[in-house]
């Protein structure tokens, strides 16, 4: 069995570490892979993404465990999902919506009450863990969902469309929050281009970041199926003066496609 955390919890305390020591309690035999320990605090949004990004990249049967304001809401409850062939054990605070269209099967595995506590959380993860492993998922009824607001959504204009900053990733390559789907449907085969100041418009889709010669501008559609805008062998956030939306400051930060 294969287990991947993903949470906003950092590496600075034990929180991931003593994650993992409870899955293998559970699971002694499993791989346990970090996807990522950096989502932004409490950014749901953000952590949609990396998941959508992350998940397929694994073997069927793959369980992924998200961990992100686990206890958001009134009612504090864990999932288990599942789609594709893959299990999603998560909180019921909506980030299952953010990341996919919808889930083959949810069942509802656990209610927490107060005073809410991580490490009961994970016992409870290790839980799902050891009944997966034997095949006992007839002990949890289905649910649906909780659905999220999406708090990034591109917003067409009289010139174009106003994309949000979705994420800014460690080669400071910048997502927006606008899907191949999306852009298809808005542009429709006209004329685009993408403004930065002191560089050349982007007017262009390119495959690769080797497309344009180093140091230009270009955008491309990521494994994700989200548009991001790059500089070849460059760093597009720090030079371009961009930055992902925060969510404890609700501050926004858009780039304009115009047609």
């Amino acid at each position: 069995m294969i287990i991947t955390l993903l949470s906003d919890m950092g590496t600075r305390d034990v929180s991931a570490a003593s994650a993992k020591a409870v899955l293998m309690r559970h699971a002694p035999s499993a791989t346990i892979v970090d996807v990522s320990h950096n989502v932004v605090q409490y950014d749901l949004q953000q952590a949609a993404y990396i998941l959508l990004s992350a998940y397929k990249h694994f073997a069927k049967g793959t369980v992924h465990i998200v961990m992100a304001d686990i206890f958001l809401g009134d009612d504090a409850r864990m999932l288990l999902a599942e789609k594709d062939g893959y299990y999603f054990i998560a909180p019921d605070n909506g980030v299952l919506s953010l990341a996919f269209d919808e889930m083959e099967t949810t069942r509802m595995c656990f209610e927490f009450s107060k005073p809410y506590s991580f490490d009961k959380w994970m016992e409870r993860a290790g839980n799902v863990v050891a009944v997966l492993a034997e095949n006992r998922l007839s002990e949890f009824g289905q649910c649906d969902v909780k659905m999220a607001r999406r708090l990034l959504q591109p917003q067409p204009t009289p010139s174009g469309i106003d994309c949000n900053i979705l994420y800014v990733d460690r080669y400071e390559n910048v997502v927006l929050d606008i899907t191949m789907a999306q852009f298809e449907r808005y542009v429709n085969d006209q004329p685009f281009k993408i403004k930065i100041i002191g560089m050349d418009d982007i007017t262009t889709v390119s495959n690769n970041y080797n497309d344009v010669t180093e140091g230009k501008p270009l955008c491309r559609f990521n494994d994700a199926g989200y548009l991001e805008v790059a500089l070849n062998h460059a760093n597009a956030a720090s030079l371009l003066g961009l930055g992902s939306y925060h969510s404890g400051n609700l501050r926004y930060q858009t780039v304009r496609i115009f047609f």
